[in-house]
């Protein structure tokens, strides 16, 4: 069984706007709302790929319930802790001649509420997958991943982080199967540019030795690196196309991974997670999969 965890799922309001002016009135040429959250857009990936899951997590008052209402429309079992005030976060993306981000904080999560979310982690079997992803509320203290990992340590779950800072820091001595930062990620962990592969995979590999299985890189134009626990570096290219929407390429990176490495087979798994990122970053919304098909072909 595979489980995500969003522990900030949002509500994505979408807007689109030629020649945006701040400090202006502007005005929308279209409008999309769509639920977000990285676990969550990893089990909708999943879901394309044939690989059913639960959505784990928090949501609060009438943002939550849409985003409950959506992720079950889409096929994901939701079971998320439903919180008793506030509101889960409205994340407004506004697409005009650059991409601009305004992203909520999300409710106030209780160690009560943190209880529950223990409570449902606990029916986590040996050879389950749990993938962690994303920010969490202010609330929540950056040791958040760190708890759940020392929690399910007696038992042999297929553990995913896909995180940044302490967040990541924090979930490596528990030896997950898979990490996914981007170049600026490993920068920001580092606190030092890398500008080429090969500065890159230098601080892979450190990621490695310090608990990591695989470390899956992306890099955006220059598509992606995996050192894998075999120690083998695989090159993947980026699919070709126009890049649409670049929200959310790096979840489906994951659940494309994920999906390809059922078998062992990492350069497969490479090659499928690099096509499902592509297919998104493609596409208005989220990866489907005749597209993913299509890019894999070119792989």
């Amino acid at each position: 069984m595979f489980y995500t965890v969003t522990l900030n799922p949002a509500m994505d309001y979408v807007i689109t706007a030629n020649g945006m002016k701040p400090g202006r009135v502007n005005r929308s040429t279209a409008e999309e709302l769509h639920v977000g959250g990285k676990g969550i857009n990893v089990s909708i990936v999943l879901k394309e790929l044939g690989i059913g899951s639960k959505a784990l997590g928090f949501t609060a008052g009438f943002t939550g319930e849409e985003i409950e209402k959506r992720v079950a429309a889409m096929g994901v079992e939701p079971d998320f802790v439903r919180l008793k005030t506030g509101c889960s976060r409205i994340n407004v993306k506004i697409r005009s001649d650059r991409e601009t981000e305004l992203n909520g904080q999300g409710p106030d999560i209780s160690p009560q509420a943190q209880e529950q979310l223990f409570a449902k982690l606990d029916s986590i079997k040996d050879g389950d997958t749990l993938i962690l992803a994303g920010s969490v509320p202010a609330s929540l203290s950056p040791d958040i991943y760190g708890r759940i990992l020392l929690r399910l340590a007696d038992r042999k779950v297929r553990v995913v982080v896909d995180a940044t800072k302490e967040l990541l820091w924090n979930a490596l001595p528990y030896k997950p199967f898979l990490i996914k930062p981007n170049r600026h990620e490993l920068e920001e962990l580092f606190g030092i540019p890398l500008p080429t592969q090969e500065a890159v995979l230098e601080y892979a590999a450190q990621l490695r030795s310090m608990g990591a299985a695989n470390v899956l890189v992306s890099l955006a134009d220059e598509g992606a690196l995996l050192l894998d626990e075999n120690g083998r570096t695989h090159i993947g290219k980026a699919c070709r196309g126009r890049v649409i929407n670049s929200v959310a390429a790096g979840d489906s990176m994951v659940a494309g991974f994920l999906a390809g490495a059922s078998e062992g087979d990492y350069e497969y798994a490479l090659k499928l997670g690099t096509a499902a990122g592509g297919a998104t970053a493609f596409s208005e919304g989220l990866a489907k999969r005749e597209e993913i098909q299509r890019l894999l072909e070119q792989l």
